[in-house]
């Protein structure tokens, strides 16, 4: 959990939230590194949401793009 979630591309950011969600679910962790773990969890599905924003940018525009080709006006 060293490299800023900033960092990390989708796959990577995806399974680091897997380990964090399971480590927490778990329990036994004190208060301060569950908290941390929670704050980490949060950060990395906000990471996951830019992502998978920008790639539904990337197919709406390729969409759009495909229909003014094929639009014969």
């Amino acid at each position: 959990m060293s490299q800023p979630v900033s960092e990390l591309g989708y796959e990577a950011a995806r399974d680091e939230l897997t380990d964090v969600v399971k480590m927490l679910e778990q329990g036994g962790l004190d208060l301060d590194h569950s908290l941390a773990l929670w704050e980490r969890g949060e950060a990395l599905a906000k990471r996951c949401e830019e992502h998978l924003a920008g790639a539904r940018a990337r197919v709406e525009k390729a969409l759009s793009h495909a229909d003014d080709e094929g639009d014969p006006s």
